[in-house]
């Protein structure tokens, strides 16, 4: 049976993740306009920098803050190579945290598909603000 365009993305977001380079977590995403993407993104280290997988994680307040989160490096990869955001979706496999929210919501962004609500309850409140859809689409339904 073939997927829906939701599950298509998803499953891309799934992929990326299993380049990140922090064993805490594995987040990938993957930022989509006209059914086209236009970037992707894993959370890892500064470019160049020593990995999680290298040297281990840097934690503070429970959290590991060596490495640079999926959706901002998605973001990064587009502004890098030019291209314009405003108006895409982005598919992410784990609810964007709180910083990375404002960042794809200032890119533009409107619509975010996560499979898995990770952390941040006020992105829902911000997000219908915003007027930004998020979706929760779960792992189950992104096969």
């Amino acid at each position: 049976m073939r997927v829906s365009w939701d599950r298509y993305f998803m499953n891309l977001a799934r992929e990326a993740a299993t380049r990140s380079t922090c064993p805490r977590k594995a987040v990938g995403a993957v930022l989509v306009r006209d059914k086209a993407v236009l970037a992707t993104g894993y959370n890892g280290s500064i470019r160049g920098l020593a990995h999680c997988t290298e040297v281990g994680c840097m934690i503070e307040n429970g959290h590991c803050v060596r490495t640079v989160h999926a959706e901002a490096n998605a973001l990064i990869q587009a502004a890098r190579h030019g291209v314009r955001i405003e108006g895409a979706d982005c598919y992410v496999t784990a609810s964007p945290c709180w910083d990375c929210f404002k960042l794809l919501a200032n890119a533009g962004v409107r619509r975010i598909v996560f499979a898995e609500f990770y952390r941040d309850e006020k992105i829902w409140e911000f997000a219908r603000q915003a007027g930004i859809e998020l979706v929760e689409l779960g792992w189950e339904d992104a096969r």
